[in-house]
């Protein structure tokens, strides 16, 4: 186990998956969610969202033979996603629309907010490329620092202001453009 950790393949997963999450960029949802229920399961939802991720891991690639999809094309087809995905946060449009939850409960947060279909196609994409021990400790870095935002969404919301916001996400979507074409490039290859 010790030979395929690399911290490198860490820091990258864990810099898509960040991204892709965007978490920050859904502060103003957040906040909603927290006005109109008055409460949010931070420690719920994060939990569940990472046992969602972890489980997609391991089963996604099943579920794909499932139906006759090899997991390059999958992560090309997730390439995609990621280039339209960081187009939404470069341009600040919105491509896809997804209904807005009602209340502040796990199908909202955990599910499609932070484990949704962009995190889910990120996920198979990335074991594409990397070890799926790496990809598991991305995933806990990343519904650790979810779990911090949801306890203080309102204290970043008060230190970065929406300006801020914007910037990050802005940062954040032109990383997530980059990594879409390596994704792109690295298993368009292996398809021919």
């Amino acid at each position: 186990m010790w030979s395929t950790f690399n911290l490198k393949e860490i820091f990258t997963a864990s810099m898509v998956l960040f991204a892709v999450i965007d978490i920050i960029g859904s502060i103003p949802i957040i906040i909603d969610l927290r006005k109109k229920s008055g409460h949010i399961e931070s420690e719920k939802a994060s939990v569940v969202a990472g046992i969602l991720m972890v489980v997609f891991l391991f089963l996604g690639k099943e579920i794909l033979n499932l139906i006759g999809i090899d997991v390059n094309s999958f992560a090309v087809a997730g390439s995609f996603i990621l280039f339209f995905l960081a187009l939404e946060m470069i341009l600040g449009i919105t491509l896809y629309k997804d209904e807005t939850p009602q209340t502040a409960s796990i199908v909202p947060l955990a599910f499609p907010l932070i484990a949704g279909a962009g995190t889910m196609t990120s996920i198979l994409s990335l074991r594409a490329e990397y070890e799926t021990v790496n990809i598991i400790v991305s995933i806990i870095i990343n519904v650790i620092f979810v779990y911090a935002v949801l306890k203080s969404s309102g204290k970043i919301e008060r230190i970065l202001g929406q300006q801020g916001i914007n910037v990050i996400r802005k940062i954040f979507g032109v990383i997530l453009l980059a990594i879409a074409v390596k994704l792109f490039t690295a298993n368009i290859q292996s398809l021919f």
